[in-house]
This record gives C-alpha cells, sequence and structure tokens, in this order.
C-alpha cells in the first residue's frame, strides 16, 4: 500500500542529517527503521526551532499514526536532504509530511512519509490544545499559500 502526500501543504523546515556507516544494514543500504528517525529529528528539531519544544513533564507531541513509502535505498556515504511540511491543522492535532532526498540528488525523492501529531498533556494522559505559538506557525504557514 502506497500513501499519497497531499498537493495543499506548507514547507516549514528544511534539515541535512549525514547518512552514518551504522545506519546501514545487511542487505547494504539505510535500514528502513532509519528512516523514521531522519523524520522524528526533523520534526522535533522544527518544534525546538519554533520555540515549542517537547516537555516529557508537561505538554508535547505524541505521534498517533505514521508511514513511510521507499523510493529508492539510501546509502553510505552521503548526506539526506529532509524537508518537512505540514497540513491539516485542528484543535489538537496537525499532519506532518517529509520528503527525504540526498543532498547531491536534491530533486530525487529518495522517501517520502508523514504523521499524525497530537498535542498532549503528558501528566494528564489526554489531549490538549495545540499551543497558541505553533498554532501561530502553522495557520501563517497556511495562510501564507
Amino acid at each position: 500500500m502506497r500513501f499519497e502526500i497531499p498537493e495543499q501543504k506548507q514547507l516549514v523546515h528544511t534539515l541535512t542529517l549525514p547518512i552514518r556507516w551504522g545506519d546501514m544494514d545487511v542487505m547494504g543500504h539505510v535500514n528502513n527503521t532509519i528512516y523514521f528517525r531522519y523524520m522524528e529529528i526533523i520534526r522535533l528539531e522544527w518544534l525546538r526551532e519554533t520555540g515549542v519544544p517537547a516537555n516529557p513533564a508537561g505538554l508535547g507531541p505524541v505521534i498517533v499514526n505514521a508511514f513511510c513509502n521507499f523510493q529508492i535505498e539510501l546509502k553510505y556515504p552521503g548526506e539526506v536532504l529532509a524537508r518537512l511540511y505540514t497540513t491539516d491543522v485542528g484543535r489538537t492535532s496537525f499532519d506532518t509530511y517529509t520528503l527525504l532526498s540526498r543532498t547531491d540528488d536534491p530533486d530525487t525523492i529518495y522517501a517520502s512519509g508523514g504523521s499524525r501529531v497530537v498535542w498532549v498533556d503528558f501528566p494528564r494522559r489526554k489531549s490538549a490544545p495545540l499551543p497558541d505559538r505553533l498554532r501561530e506557525l502553522l495557520t501563517q504557514h497556511a495562510d501564507s499559500n
């Protein structure tokens, strides 16, 4: 099954990540679990840079579903160009999509993935409204399209 990336999305962050030797598996390419790690890194880095980092003792993001479409295997050595997009902002949630390319081949999509992010009050174990600062950033990007 292939999941489609929506055309209506807003680019919110880009990040370059090294492909490490240890990211590869016995098949000689980056292990499929590492693609999810790349998506996690860019998501958390973006939240930190927006001033709304995850706080396990208070409020923060929880991924309620995630997917990855593997198009072309990534191999060491090299660098991954990760591009993070957001869409579908709700009261307590939003969607993210990530396109993964190589810095030496930025126009080729090696993998694409996404996740539904729900903002959670960790001590209460319940969803919580998105922080005003985060909502402002998410809707600002949506309004600029």
